[in-house]
Parts: C-alpha cells; structure tokens; sequence
C-alpha cells in the first residue's frame, strides 16, 4: 500500500524515479555533502530529515567518513523510503574506513515529538521536506531546534528548476515548457492550499532561517548538468520529468498544449521526447544555511 504525506503524494510509488534523480545528481550531491561537513568537527552527528531514497544521506555519510567519522541519523515519514535509504547507505559505506554509526528514525517533519526522539546534531539536512508541511515556518523552527550549540541547519529550497528540452519541439505552438512551467507554480500554490490548515510563508528561505533564530545566514547554490548526448539514465529522468510536469499541470493547459504534451511523451509518437537527440538535463537547486549561536 502506497503511504501519502501531508502533500497526499504517494512517495513509494515514486522511490524509482528518486533513485534516479540520485544517481543522476550524485556529483553535485557529493560537493555540496563535502562542502557542509567541512563546516564540523570530527566526530559529528549528522541528521538527514526527509532521507527520500538515501542518495544525499550516503554522501552525507561518505563525507563523514573522510573526516574521520561520526553518527547519521536518517527521519522520513514513510517507512519504505527509510527502508531504501538504509540500504543505500549502508551500501555506500561497506567499504573500509574511519566508523560512521547510521541510525534510523520513523519520524514526521512536522510532529512536535520529533526533537524528543533524536539526538542534537552538529548539522541537520532537509532536502524538499519544509515546503511540503502545513505550517513552514514552524517546520524550520522545529528543524532549527534540532541543532546543537553551534550546530548548522541545511534547508535545500528554491533555486532555478530543470530543463531538459529547447524552446521550439516541432509540435504545438512553441514555448510549451514554459507554459507548463507556469501550469505547474500553480498546481504547487494549489497544493499549499489543499494542504488542512496551511500557513503561508511570505518571506524567503534565508529570511526564515533568521526568523528561527539562527545565526551567520548564507545560501550557496548547486548545478546538475548532463549536455546532450545523455545517457539512457538521464534520457529515462528527463521523461520521467517532463511526464511529472504534465501530472500537475496539465489541467491547466489549453487544449493544443495538452495534444502536444501527449505526442511528446507517448513512445510510439515520432514526436516523443525520448528519442530526441538533443535533450539535456539542466537544474540547480539552492542551500540556505543557518548556524545556531
């Protein structure tokens, strides 16, 4: 049985594609992990709230290692992801090397309970998870209230998007990424809504992070880059993007667009995206960190 969080999305039925998005993302995973634990002291605990399908987490874990160890805490709502994650860490981390104690907690972002069930930490993850709870702003106090003295919380939100296609497919009229781009801001503002008792968040993320009361307020941001040709991996997640784009937002488009969109992800359509020659993979995410005084 699929699990639904707070959003209603069914992450279990979507653990593939985020080990897709792992693996095609690995690289820059692999700095950014680098980058943060280069912040701690040996010996750190770690915690990855939203640990997903665990490819940050064993970065996180690697990064540990070469720095002569510590404690990885991974937290996610839906035990199937945590299951998955584990693995993948555990697999990461089966080589030799200092000990990096991994630990694992069935826990929801947004549960006041969560702080009672882990430990403090030097340094706490959360990729894609705040922007999913009903209240975010809250959900970064509870997530800042985790750290220990001196501690650094990582929030991985905004930044520029993906893309994977140029301006002009050859079908419908030109300027449908970004049309559907627009369709699904939209479906997400819709999703914020429908979520019981939403709050809105009307300031940015690094203004957020100063609002939980951390200190020494940063972002830097990050860019996973696959120029054509790609490979059959990057090939299978820029349609696997572009199909989750026209999940959400679709309904929005007119009708010509959604014909389009159609032909595009249908296989057996010499429109198909994924047989083009020249598709990519561009995205960049962002990092706002915030250090507790």
């Amino acid at each position: 049985m699929g699990v639904h969080t707070h959003d209603d999305f069914d992450w279990t039925a979507r653990l593939a594609d985020l080990r897709r998005r792992d693996a095609i993302g690995a690289e820059a995973n692999r700095g950014t992990a680098d980058r943060l634990v280069a912040m701690l002291n040996p010996g750190a605990t770690v915690i990855d709230v939203g640990s997903g399908a665990g490819g940050m987490a064993a970065q996180l874990g690697l990064a540990l290692r070469a720095r002569g160890g510590g404690r990885l805490v991974l937290v996610d709502a839906v035990e199937e992801l945590l299951d998955a994650a584990t693995d993948h860490v555990h697999t990461a981390l089966s080589g030799p090397g200092a000990t990096v104690k991994v630990d694992t907690v069935l826990g929801d972002a947004a549960s006041d309970e969560l702080g009672t069930r882990l430990p403090s930490a030097e340094l706490v993850w959360a990729s894609s998870v705040v922007h999913h709870l009903r209240d975010q702003q809250e959900g970064v106090n509870r997530l800042a209230g985790l750290l220990a003295q001196g501690g650094w919380l990582a929030l991985a939100e905004g930044g520029l998007g993906t893309q994977c296609l140029p301006w002009d497919l050859g079908v419908g009229e030109p300027g449908l990424i970004d049309r559907l781009t627009a369709a699904a801001k939209a479906w997400f503002a819709q999703m914020r809504t429908d979520i019981p008792g939403s709050v809105r968040l009307p300031v940015g993320w690094t203004r957020s992070l100063v609002d939980a009361g951390l200190t020494g307020v940063t972002s830097f941001s990050y860019l996973i880059d696959h120029p054509a040709p790609v490979s059959d991996d990057v090939r299978t997640a820029a349609v696997k993007w572009l199909a989750f784009m026209a999940e959400v937002g679709v309904d929005r488009l007119a009708e010509d667009d959604r014909i389009a969109l159609a032909r595009l992800l249908d296989p057996a359509d010499s429109a198909f995206i994924g047989a083009r020659d020249d598709l990519f993979y561009l995205a960049s995410g962002t990092i706002n960190l915030g250090r507790r005084g």
